[in-house]
């Protein structure tokens, strides 16, 4: 049994959605084929006083997509080279997003030949192979945009925080253990 995520579990603050993310699934459509992938690793970014957050500046073109709904898609371009795929929480005109890390396959069978490994490990491997990118940016996160999560009743028994990546700059705020890794599941 399956079950879209809603806005409704996106509605919250983003450090409360995110241990409930851990063992959820990304599902996207390629065509006629459904692919999905176990979410493994994730990290948190809340609001504008948060220094490593986008926000941090206020509102932009480029991150306005988080000021909006929740369960929205806020898709960007890091170093000119990889698509960074987050999903918008938090209440409204509250930017929070969870950037999706790490995913892992359940099974390689029946997935199409693009699809080379079981784990992709670091946002722009994920949005590499899985062909995401600003298509997707402001895309509510349903069938529609043919990328959505969902819940597959995966029981996550233990779960480990630790410092974000790649946020040096933001002083204390990199010392955050916002980044949720998935230790254990059934």
């Amino acid at each position: 049994m399956k079950k879209i995520l809603s806005s409704k579990f996106f509605d919250r603050g983003v450090l409360a959605v995110c241990p409930e993310l851990l063992g959820k699934y990304l599902v996207i459509n390629r065509g006629w084929k459904e692919v999905w992938f176990m979410i493994t690793e994730i990290e948190a970014y809340d609001g504008q006083e948060d220094l490593a957050c986008h926000a941090r500046f206020g509102k932009t073109d480029r991150n306005a997509v988080m000021f909006g709904h929740p369960e929205h898609w806020y898709v960007y371009l890091c170093y000119g080279m990889y698509w960074m795929l987050n999903i918008v929480t938090g209440p409204w005109k509250h930017p929070s997003a969870i950037l999706i890390r790490a995913v892992k396959s359940s099974t390689l069978k029946g997935t199409p030949s693009f699809i080379k490994e079981d784990k992709l490990d670091g946002p722009g491997k994920i949005t590499k192979n899985l062909w995401i990118d600003k298509r997707f940016n402001w895309k509510k996160a349903d069938k529609k945009s043919w990328l959505r999560i969902e819940d597959r009743w995966v029981i996550v028994k233990r779960y480990k925080t630790d410092k974000r990546i790649g946020v040096d700059y933001a002083g204390r705020w990199a010392k955050k253990k916002w980044r949720f890794i998935l230790v254990n599941s059934q």
